[in-house]
């Protein structure tokens, strides 16, 4: 049976995108760009590209000319391709948006030279992926970091589809390569750094990280580094038990059907997403509750709330949660008791969890003061959780791979 790129396409992606498109924010900041690109405000991608990089001619790379070909004609696109490669020994590809009907996708130089086959297959089709998918349409970077902050709300979402997306790219990159033992070494190979000159690779090993994560108390394998559970980017062992459960379905020529397939994935990506903003369970309320009081406090570190930060709070928590008889005295005097509720019910990720979601206001709202991260420090001293997640959380990875 002939299966298509876009059946090939992460549910939950194409549900998560279609959705954001139609966001106010995301259509605003899209007009603002386009306008910058009409008016010619910046360097053409090609301009950029070839002064910062060396393009890779089909008479000089002509394996990867193949393989570029292969994958453009699996996944159907009808777009001329340049290659490119820039010197760096930290392991990357990007596909950049699409200019004068090319598409250009660059390579980091250590990357080509220790990744091999069906291995450099995957990432090629992974990065042609998130083309064909028109996940540039949503400029995660730009809505993020640009100066208008979205409501928490838009920025959940955002890390939510973000992580669907690289799921997406990741089917497409094995759709290309069809050989999940070296579509996993490439995943082995992007997490660790190492080669497979360097060490044995082990799939069962690699896998067994996500074995050892109790889906019932949302706990993540010990080996992971604690940041990334709460990145754009799934957990490495999460994408590979993915694609794991992709090559046992029908579209990658097993006989699984697609729905338990999306049924199975979000199963898996949900040991990265402990969710409590609709959770009924004492535990859940006891996040919400202090998710509560540290927001506020945080907006309120320079002594005054403006309208504009309960605006952002309102459209996190709900039209009316703020009005002028919240005592705001009284949240700060009984957030050791919040924190200690959240500390004694709740397990490490789902602390972490909350912590990220502070995070996440204190940028929306744009603060950036010693007083604002003075709350945050406290909460997460209280919660056990290193000060160094919160400096990984306001400075997150906002871009698509």
């Amino acid at each position: 049976m002939a299966i298509s790129a876009q059946t090939v396409r992460c549910d939950s992606d194409s549900t998560l995108y279609e959705r954001l498109l139609k966001d106010l924010t995301v259509k605003r900041v899209n007009e603002q760009i386009a306008r910058i690109e009409k008016e010619g405000g910046q360097p053409s991608v090609r301009r950029r590209l070839l002064s910062t990089s060396v393009r890779l001619s089909e008479s000089m790379a002509p394996e990867l000319h193949q393989m570029a070909d292969e994958c453009s004609k699996r996944l159907e696109m009808g777009i001329a391709l340049e290659l490119y490669v820039y010197s760096s020994p930290v392991y990357n590809a990007m596909c950049f948006k699409p200019e004068d009907d090319r598409l250009y996708v660059m390579f980091a130089s250590s990357l080509l030279e220790h990744f091999k086959g069906n291995e450099l297959k995957f990432v090629m089709g992974h990065e042609l992926g998130h083309h064909v998918y028109r996940h540039h349409d949503i400029p995660i970077g730009f809505i993020l970091r640009g100066q208008n902050r979205p409501d928490p709300r838009l920025a959940l979402d955002l890390f939510t589809w973000s992580r669907y997306a690289e799921i997406s790219a990741d089917r497409a990159g094995a759709h290309c390569a069809g050989d999940l033992e070296a579509t996993s070494r490439a995943l082995f190979k992007l997490a660790s750094g190492l080669s497979g000159d360097t060490i044995h690779f082990n799939l069962d090993d690699f896998l067994s990280q996500v074995d050892a994560m109790q889906v019932e108390d949302a706990e993540p394998g010990q080996n992971a580094p604690k940041e990334d559970w709460f990145s754009t980017h799934p957990f490495s062992p999460l994408r590979v038990k993915a694609l794991q459960l992709f090559h046992r379905s029908e579209l990658g020529g097993g006989d699984m059907r697609k729905d338990d397939l999306e049924i199975e994935v979000q199963r898996v990506m949900s040991l990265m997403e402990p969710n409590y903003l609709d959770g009924r369970t004492d535990t859940a309320e006891s996040m919400r509750r202090l998710l509560f009081a540290g927001s506020l406090l945080v907006a309120n570190a320079d002594g005054e709330i403006s309208e504009a930060e309960i605006a952002v709070f309102e459209k996190f928590f709900g039209k009316g949660t703020f009005t002028e008889e919240l005592d705001l005295e009284a949240l700060a005097d009984d957030l050791a008791s919040r924190i200690e509720q959240v500390r004694d019910s709740a397990s490490e990720p789902q602390a972490l969890q909350v912590m990220r979601d502070l995070c996440l206001v204190a940028r929306a709202e744009g603060h950036a003061t010693d007083a604002s991260r003075a709350v945050l420090d406290r909460i997460a001293d209280g919660l056990g959780v290193t000060r160094g997640f919160i400096c990984h959380a306001m400075d997150a990875e906002l871009e698509l791979d």
